[in-house]
């Protein structure tokens, strides 16, 4: 596993979330996160891109995208 801190594939960012956070994937969450990284009006989504950037949050929907795919 790369020891980067922001995750920057799949499997990282998986890892990170479940394992790491301790946060499962569930349906309801994936969709919640998805909707609020959608909101440029969201302030976590705001804070998130002001730390990471717009390209992590761009890959971050696609990831959380994926793990909806995988739970339907």
């Amino acid at each position: 596993m790369n020891t980067a801190i922001i995750p920057q594939t799949y499997q990282e960012w998986h890892h990170c979330i479940t394992v790491i956070c301790q946060q499962p994937l569930t349906l309801s969450y994936v969709e919640e996160r998805i909707t609020a990284l959608n909101s440029s009006k969201d302030y976590m989504t705001k804070k998130f891109v002001q730390l990471y950037g717009e390209s992590q949050r761009q890959k971050t929907m696609q990831w959380f995208e994926q793990a909806k795919n995988t739970l339907k």
